[in-house]
């Protein structure tokens, strides 16, 4: 029998009993280097636990590994169930459940942890990989981190790791270093939002697992109020539900002598964030959008952490103009003509689930290709004014199958210019509709 227990948020238990214990050491050299996927901001890394090979997001917002055991693997992957507990985050819902699973065997390029520990989530809700388009295994942020110096490169998409003794500074005098603090094993950075005319002091959670730029906490005494313009959005899922808020634009956002312009802000609701706030003096989290304009170096043994602007530093902020959240929802059977190649398995650029042929039939191609699905819709959007709703499965898009796209290229058509004609060919219950729309500007 699971002894039961409730925990706080993220900040759990990590004892070391030995020098290996839940330290991850570089195997035969002082340096490695990691190639990653950039995927809507997001970091995905390969990570090999008890020998099987996986997918993680690189989340410098979580404290301990998690695993989600939608993908029933745990079995595979020889996890000792230990003892049960429950996991709270952002979210407007419940604490999640989860089992602790100890000494297991990490690996991460040459990267090696002999004995430790993860949390395995039950809630099949918690699946990056319909949102994301790639399978998603779980997240890793400080128990990895914290052993290296850890250079994060956006633009060329690799990680340096260093071990911290062996590490020597760089010399760059286009480079900026900061001192992180603390809290709950998350690293916090001072920075400053210039909105209402006003230049506001913030502290902020660096959060490589948020896909967003910034979120800011609604505090009238620090001046922190929303703007005039807004509207009301879906900001995404956190581990105890679906968070909403309101998104906008700041008029300045300041890291040291790094400077931007109109940069995105969402003010998540209150509900959500309850216990994001435990930390008093948080006023928000940087996130993806932001941080992706750098190329950053972690020295978390030493709380510091290095920014040189990159190539994506001036690239505008954009919203998504359609209204339209959009998953990958498994599979559906296409037909096609033979002589249309276009869904080959082999020029397929989904890497979720590439498409195959089923059978053929005559002059016509059976296969199974990606299902795109709605499944959040801006109230008063020009999606939603069209006609669309939620439920609808995108099978063509500007007169072309769904399927010859992935899925963050469907969504980076709705990050377009203004005016920028969308035509979709949609699935609703069974029955094929037609919608035409322009996207627009919230501002």
């Amino acid at each position: 029998m699971y002894q039961s227990k409730k925990i706080a948020f993220l900040f759990l238990w990590c004892g070391l009993f030995s020098f290996s214990q839940g330290k991850f050491v570089l195997q035969e050299r002082d340096k490695d280097r990691i190639n990653f996927k950039l995927i809507n901001n997001l970091i995905v890394i390969p990570v090999e636990i008890n020998g099987v090979e996986l997918s993680f997001l690189l989340d410098t917002g979580v404290s301990k590994p998690i695993i989600f055991n939608f993908l029933n693997i745990t079995e595979e992957l020889k996890i000792n169930q230990t003892e049960k507990l429950y996991l709270r985050g952002l979210g407007e819902g419940e604490s999640v459940e989860a089992l602790i699973s100890r000494n297991n065997i990490f690996k991460i390029g040459n990267a090696l942890s002999i004995s430790q520990s993860l949390y395995a989530v039950f809630d099949p809700d918690l699946n990056f990989a319909p949102r994301l388009g790639v399978p998603i295994h779980g997240i890793i942020g400080y128990d990895f981190l914290k052993d290296f110096v850890v250079e994060i490169n956006y633009a060329s998409r690799y990680l340096k790791l260093y071990t911290p003794d062996k590490y020597k500074t760089k010399r760059c005098s286009s480079c900026e270093i900061f001192d992180i603090e603390f809290f709950n094993n998350k690293p916090y950075i001072n920075a400053v939002v210039t909105m209402n005319n006003q230049e506001i002091p913030v502290t902020l959670l660096i959060d490589s697992g948020g896909s967003d730029a910034l979120w800011l906490f609604h505090d009238e005494e620090r001046g922190i109020d929303i703007p005039e313009k807004y509207f009301d959005d879906f900001l995404g899922r956190g581990l105890s539900g679906s968070v909403y808020g309101k998104r906008a634009k700041v008029d300045g956002f300041s890291l040291g002598k790094f400077k931007l312009d109109r940069v995105n802000v969402a003010f998540p609701d209150s509900t959500s964030i309850s216990f994001a706030r435990k930390f008093k003096e948080r006023s928000g989290t940087i996130s993806g959008e932001v941080l992706k304009r750098f190329n950053i170096i972690f020295d978390y043994p030493n709380r510091k952490i290095s920014l040189k602007r990159n190539r994506n530093f001036s690239d505008p902020f954009y919203y998504n103009k359609s209204g339209i959240s959009l998953e990958h929802d498994g599979v559906r059977v296409v037909k096609t003509v033979e002589q249309d190649r276009g869904i080959s398995r082999f020029q397929s650029v989904n890497e979720s689930v590439a498409t195959s042929s089923l059978m053929s039939s005559g002059s016509y191609k059976y296969s199974l290709a990606p299902s795109f699905k709605i499944v959040e819709l801006r109230i008063d959007s020009p999606a939603y004014r069209a006609g669309i709703e939620v439920g609808d499965v995108i099978l063509n898009i500007n007169n072309k199958h769904a399927h010859l796209y992935s899925l963050q290229q469907i969504i980076q058509m709705f990050f377009d210019e203004d005016g920028k004609r969308i035509r979709l060919l949609i699935d609703r219950k069974g029955v094929q509709k037609k919608f035409e729309f322009k996207l627009e500007s919230m501002f």
